[in-house]
């Protein structure tokens, strides 16, 4: 596994080329205290892994992701970072990372981690595991308040096949306001029709 290390914290790097570089099943190729550098010399190279700290000089971390996975895209990447910030977390993962490890994991963490991630894995800090969990949850528990009760109520009634004239009896409105409220909500599901906002309803479990 060739591996190129991009840290620029010279005794860091020092290190990380001491631990990884003496493992049997791996070959640094190269270490830099730059992006500017690394990108420069993966033109005559293409290692298997890259190991990037986020806070470089000049060039962010992230920003050297999303450069080489677009010349890349089959190369593993692996964030090696103190920060542990949501946003930062997800604009490294929208980049490109497949893995997020903060800095501070034991040497046998962080080299168990890079078998992971080279055998198709993705290894996370349990800190940051638990903030993209977080995440998504926020994301579900937001969706299901999407619709108003009433709003729930009618797709819930379209969902059993009433009409609308049937769904104004049963709710004791008038089929003008049935129809309003429909289109408000295909609006909010950003959905055509009454099959496409029923799908998009139960996907994100609003029904």
């Amino acid at each position: 596994m060739q591996i190129m290390i991009v840290e620029d914290n010279s005794m860091l790097r020092d290190n990380l080329l001491l631990l990884l570089g003496g493992e049997p099943d791996m070959e640094i190729v190269g270490s830099y205290g730059s992006a500017e550098a690394a990108l420069a010399q993966l033109e005559g190279k293409t290692p298997d892994f890259m190991l990037v700290d986020l806070g470089l000089p000049g060039m962010s971390g992230i920003e050297l992701i999303r450069l080489v996975k677009e010349k890349h895209p089959l190369m593993d990447i692996m964030v090696h970072t103190v920060f542990d910030g949501r946003d930062t977390v997800f604009a490294a993962i929208k980049a490109g990372a497949s893995g997020y490890i903060l800095k501070g994991a034991t040497p046998r963490e962080l080299i168990e981690s890079i078998h992971n991630l080279c055998q198709g894995g993705a290894p996370m800090s349990p800190k940051i595991a638990r903030a993209i969990i977080s995440e998504l949850q926020e994301v579900k528990i937001s969706e299901e308040y999407i619709l108003s009760a009433r709003e729930k109520e009618i797709l819930s009634g379209l969902e059993l096949g009433n009409t609308y004239k049937e769904l104004a009896a049963l709710l004791n409105i008038s089929p003008h306001t049935i129809h309003s409220h429909i289109k408000k909500i295909y609006e909010k599901l950003h959905a055509k029709s009454r099959r496409e906002a029923l799908t998009k309803a139960k996907r994100k479990g609003i029904i």
